[in-house]
């Protein structure tokens, strides 16, 4: 559900689209958002390693007198995020709880996209290959599933936090 709606957002909110809703592109259009803060990260954090970024349009962002990269729907990350927040949403636990846990994770898995987003476009000016010949989906999705994998171990963990059955001994058995 939280996959394909997303999907739906992002055709509704499209201009060009068949089915344009201009209410879900002025206000509910939270991939647009996803997509700004992804290239805003990514333009602070090489920042941090002397390198200048602009924003030519809402999806490229390129180096000064450099290469760029493309940020298109397929680099959001929206599949591992709907992954993530449907795991905890169908387990037990206080809405709080909840809450706490989808947008911590949510969080982890932004900081890996936006670490990914920021080494391709390092890497592709500075001409570095990716291990093994896996492009970088392919990568992202091992490190976010690797990491969803984690946090799932340690939200079960914590789940799982149940007294422990305690043995009673009977006068004659003692």
């Amino acid at each position: 559900m939280l996959y394909f709606g997303t999907l739906a957002v992002e055709g509704m909110a499209a201009p060009e689209g068949k089915y344009y809703s201009s209410f879900i592109d002025k206000y509910l259009d939270y991939v647009s958002w996803l997509r700004s803060s992804l290239t805003h990260a990514t333009k602070l954090f090489v920042s941090a390693f002397g390198y200048q970024a602009d924003l030519l349009s809402p999806t490229l962002l390129q180096v000064r007198g450099g290469r760029g990269v493309h940020v298109g729907y397929s680099c959001l990350g929206y599949g591992v995020l709907s992954f993530w927040i449907a795991f905890v949403f169908a387990n037990r636990g206080s809405w709080k709880r909840k809450a706490a846990w989808i947008f911590g994770g949510a969080f982890v898995l932004w900081i890996i996209n936006v670490l990914r987003i920021s080494l391709v476009l390092l890497g592709a000016n500075r001409n570095w290959e990716f291990p093994l010949g896996w492009d970088h989906h392919t990568w992202f999705n091992i490190v976010a599933y690797g990491a969803i994998f984690a946090m799932i171990w340690v939200y079960d963990k914590k789940s799982l936090s149940f007294p422990k059955k305690r043995t009673v001994l009977r006068e004659n058995e003692a």
